[in-house]
């Protein structure tokens, strides 16, 4: 029944389609096609954390994996909508080159910071570019029986949106500690597949060297820190997949009171329905605390993931 060799302009497009990260790598761990699901930054995983299992890799014998496309969704309340587009291509069982276009509407910001300043920014959303590489280091199995699965990723993202802003706010942006548009997080992640009561259970643990300020959906600082994440998934059906994840942020700029607030850790909780060996989808609720001038503590989505 599993297999565990696999294991998480447009924009237009990106918006129509209500579809979301929460629960993208939800089943990250089972290897029953099409799994892992896709994150909303461009790798293999749940919503925001990552599996260290690669997605669609290879057949035995050859060097090239087919694509795996996701499109997802998330409404975050206040008008505010993120969006993205994910492509990943594996090669071997050892390489995942992925990319992910997000796109944030900010709903009401502007009107608020115009209120509070006469300044309005051009832009009433962002867009953010994810270029990634992962690198499995080591298979499951290969140092004994209990050794996890580990990866290793560079994940270079670019923000064209945020010094446009930070120009029509005269230098706001920066003053509060985002100096710039690009930057790259590290990550290194482990994942261990497990049995509850007969049926798959998968773990995933992760740390990230990174300088994004809400993943970068508002630039990045100078300051690099490491974080911690991590999920929990289960397959309590065949075809049936529940999930939970955690990730830590580093939040660290200034805020601005009322308008760009403290930047808070992540959890969700997500379920999938796999329909065949290239389609499955996801629905999901997530707690992102501040999310700029409001909270965004009841966020749902949904995501559609295709493997060919």
């Amino acid at each position: 029944m599993f297999r565990f060799t696999k294991r998480s302009t447009c924009a237009d497009v990106l918006r129509i389609v209500t579809v979301w990260l929460v629960v993208l790598g939800c089943s990250s761990v089972f290897a029953s096609p099409p799994l892992p699901k896709h994150g909303v930054e461009g790798s293999g995983g749940i919503f925001s954390t990552y599996s260290a299992y690669l997605v669609n890799p290879a057949e035995e014998g050859k060097v090239i994996g087919l694509p795996a496309v996701s499109v997802i969704g998330v409404y975050l309340g206040n008008g505010r909508n993120l969006s993205a587009f994910t492509i990943t291509e594996t090669f071997w069982d050892r390489l995942e080159l992925g990319y992910g276009l997000d796109r944030f509407d900010t709903g009401d910001l502007n009107d608020e910071i115009e209120r509070a300043t006469t300044l309005r920014p051009s832009d009433d959303a962002v867009e953010l570019h994810n270029f990634n590489l992962r690198l499995k280091l080591l298979k499951e199995g290969c140092l004994g029986e209990w050794s996890p699965t580990v990866t290793f990723g560079i994940h270079y993202k670019y923000n064209p949106d945020i010094m446009d802003i930070n120009r029509d706010l005269l230098g706001t942006i920066r003053s509060i500690g985002i100096k710039d548009n690009d930057g790259l997080d590290y990550t290194l992640y482990a994942s261990k597949m497990l049995s509850l009561c007969g049926r798959p259970l998968m773990l995933n643990a992760g740390l990230r060297s990174t300088e994004a300020a809400h993943i970068g959906l508002l630039g990045f600082t100078d300051e690099r820190r490491i974080v911690a994440e991590g999920s929990v998934c289960f397959m309590p059906l065949d075809r049936v997949v529940l999930a939970a994840e955690y990730r830590q942020k580093p939040n660290e700029y200034d805020r601005i009171p009322g308008l760009v607030e403290d930047e808070d850790d992540w959890w969700t909780l997500c379920a999938a329905y796999i329909f065949n060996d290239h389609l499955s989808a996801a629905v999901g609720y997530a707690h992102f605390g501040n999310v700029l001038n409001h909270e965004a503590n009841r966020s749902v989505g949904a995501s559609i993931k295709y493997e060919f």
